[in-house]
């Protein structure tokens, strides 16, 4: 495979090798500056290599989303692994079955007492230990307990009497991060989560209990925030490849986006000036969400293939299941992309986007070669 233009079945998912290289690196300089744990989140790039890339000696501590990231991680080395979703009592049993088999320390997230008893007792049946964290709302109002409540203490309580869990810490996700307009709402948001869960450990502490971890983190507030005092490590994962809402947010240049979806041009249609691409909601995803920083955002902005750069203000207007729609609020400039050609579409929420693909071709985008064939982990059981 030389030529990606020429090779990939198309939709794609294409990564740019120095693109991701360059983030990852960039990302772990700065936490090291705020002398924080970088534990990426590989819910966005579910890849091996992007993990080795991400994380120190290449099979640091990460964060994953489902028990299948956490297998498919731990089969490959990365032993270390957070959990970052509120425990559920009954996969209690693969859960355990990734610690067996891996050896790994799997470390799980709690916010309630009954789900702690059921997940405690569930435990002691798989006769197994976990480390858990107590997840605390910082603002998000996802999961998680307030960090002034009587619960927290409550909870403390409950884990820390149960023979087969093991406290650690504390751990948020300043998800309404996500809704800001700027990175200075950004910036604010972070500190909002750094006093959050500065305070909950703090609590905890004068309670008596062990509080070691203090685990914040989002791309944007990793990217943005000006203190980290008190956070032990942080965990970012769309850092690595960055999307246009990062891009609109301000969170990242629009050259630091280095996941992108390969298309191919299958019709015209002068009459409603508009080309068909067979890349639709499936390989897009139909998230939206930099249409609120930009007006001609649609499901993703159309660039060169070879070179990135933004073709006029062409974007995927509509997408069918298998069809996208460039459209451009002037003439479609039919005659520069035929039908049979090939172009790249950014994504507006690259971990969305990337969840459709089994694989992404990591390329050096210049000189259009592909370097590789990354293995993605997908769906909720592995294998």
């Amino acid at each position: 495979m030389e030529n990606y233009l020429d090779n990939l079945p198309t939709p794609a998912l294409v990564v740019d090798v120095a693109g991701v290289t360059r983030n990852c690196r960039n990302m772990k300089n700065r936490m090291a500056a705020h002398g924080v744990l970088l534990r990426p989140h590989m819910k966005t790039a579910k890849t091996v290599e992007v993990g080795q890339l991400a994380t120190d000696a290449g099979v640091g501590a990460i964060t994953v989303s489902t028990l299948a990231e956490a297998a498919f991680f731990a089969e490959h080395g990365f032993l270390d692994i957070t959990y970052a979703v509120v425990m559920a009592a009954d996969k209690i049993a693969e859960a355990a079955d990734v610690q067996r088999r891996y050896d790994a320390q799997l470390t799980l997230l709690l916010d309630n007492v009954e789900t702690s008893r059921a997940v405690a007792a569930a435990a002691a049946r798989e006769t197994a230990r976990f480390a858990t964290l107590i997840e605390i709302d910082t603002g998000d109002h996802r999961t998680g307990v307030d960090p002034c409540a009587e619960e927290l203490i409550e909870l403390g309580k409950t884990i820390s009497a149960a023979d087969n869990l093991e406290l650690r810490g504390v751990l948020t996700h300043a998800g309404q991060a996500y809704e800001c307009k700027s990175r200075a709402e950004v910036a604010k948001v972070a500190e909002e989560e750094r006093r959050g869960i500065v305070l909950a450990a703090e609590r905890l502490r004068q309670a008596g209990f062990v509080c070691d971890v203090v685990s914040a983190g989002s791309t944007p507030t990793a990217v943005c925030a000006e203190s980290l005092e008190g956070i032990t490590e942080m965990r970012p994962g769309n850092f690595v490849y960055f999307d246009l809402f990062q891009h609109g947010l301000g969170v990242c240049g629009l050259d630091d986006i280095a996941a992108s979806v390969l298309a191919t041009v299958i019709g015209h249609s002068r009459a409603h000036n508009h080309l068909i691409v067979d890349a639709g909601g499936i390989a897009l995803s139909k998230d939206k969400s930099a249409n609120r920083f930009f007006k001609d955002g649609g499901f993703g902005w159309v660039v060169d293939a070879l070179s990135g750069e933004r073709i006029a203000d062409l974007r995927v207007g509509e997408v069918d299941q298998e069809h996208g729609f460039i459209v451009s609020d002037t003439t479609v400039p039919f005659e520069r992309i035929p039908i049979g050609s090939r172009v790249r579409i950014l994504p507006n929420h690259s971990c969305m986007t990337a969840a459709a693909y089994s694989c992404c071709y990591a390329v050096d985008a210049g000189a259009g070669r592909v370097e590789g064939v990354w293995r993605r982990v997908g769906g909720w059981r592995w294998p």
